[in-house]
């Protein structure tokens, strides 16, 4: 799977109060024709994360045609799981709604943050969406299946079934320049995308020298094969794209030796592609990816050749 890259899209850099920095995770929805919302989350001066949009068209992605005038959903109220940050994982309609999948931040302690994974809803047909939450709470948080952290979900509804693979913190580790995360893909299943049933057993494990972490997983279903993209990291080496396939859902043979998307010789992408989104328009597949500094470098595209 060879990937041509074309271009970088967007860098946060100040263009409203709260685009500040980091542009993560960009997730796109189709509004018509080759035209695109892209959904990402920039930080504010203060580091706290929300969930902003921008408009692309396809046959001219890296020049943005309109950035939304506020934040589609911004920190939740002091205490709550997200008061430091609203981050955007997955968006998926159902029925005339948006269901949007976040990834809810709080302060840490002893570690510098703790997550939790929420959901809020708005109308499917809003040409300007603004999220609303659906709890006040979490929809899956730190438990006997999950002790550390979880974050970053997807989801994918087929017959009434829903199915979420997150990652799962496996731990911290004590280093020089502070606690670092450790954390594993699992999964999840839900009759109304709301509550969720969890075993936390593990879908995608480290399989590479000093991995550590493997990150925002996209599963997409095509000709009954499961295919998930993701990123994988290690203490040595920054985020490099993965690949994976199963005939469920649930076991999964890693082949990251397809992924043929190299970091730049220099630029934006050259330290790493990480927290990448594929999907499918026009007959052809793209990637939408984060490059350098957990996304403080923005995020681009590439199309498969």
């Amino acid at each position: 799977m060879k990937w041509e890259k074309l271009g970088r899209i967007f860098t946060a850099e100040g263009q409203r109060p709260w685009i500040a920095s980091h542009s993560s995770v960009p997730t796109p929805e189709l509004i018509r024709d080759d035209l695109f919302r892209i959904y990402f989350s920039p930080r504010d001066e203060f580091g706290r994360s929300n969930v902003s949009y921008l408009v692309v068209d396809l046959n001219d992605p890296t020049r943005v045609i309109d950035l939304c005038d506020a934040p589609c959903l911004a920190p939740g109220p002091l205490g709550a799981f997200d008061d430091s940050g609203a981050m955007v994982s997955w968006i998926i309609r159902d029925g005339d709604r948006r269901w949007l999948y976040y990834t809810g931040w709080n302060i840490g302690g002893r570690t510098p943050w703790r997550t939790a994974i929420g959901v809020a809803h708005c109308d499917a047909g809003s040409e300007t969406p603004v999220f609303e939450r659906a709890a006040a709470g979490p929809i899956l948080d730190r438990s006997i299946c999950d002790p550390y952290f979880v974050t970053n979900p997807c989801v994918i509804v087929k017959d009434g079934r829903w199915r979420m693979w997150y990652l799962s913190g496996m731990g911290w580790q004590e280093s020089p320049a502070g606690p670092l995360p450790r954390y594993q893909v699992v999964h999840a299943e839900s009759a109304d995308g709301i509550h969720w049933d969890a075993n936390g057993h593990v879908r995608i494990a480290h399989a590479h020298p000093g991995e550590v972490a493997i990150g925002r997983p996209c599963v997409l279903r095509e000709n009954g094969v499961y295919k998930m993209w993701y990123s994988f990291r290690g203490d040595q080496f920054g985020y490099r794209m993965g690949y994976a396939e199963s005939a469920d859902g649930l076991a999964w043979r890693r082949r990251d030796e397809l992924v043929d998307l190299p970091r730049s010789t220099s630029g934006w992408d050259s330290e790493a592609t990480a927290y990448p989104t594929v999907f499918d328009h026009g007959g052809r597949r793209y990637m939408l990816y984060c490059g350098n500094g957990y996304s403080k470098a923005g995020f681009g595209l590439a199309v498969l050749s």
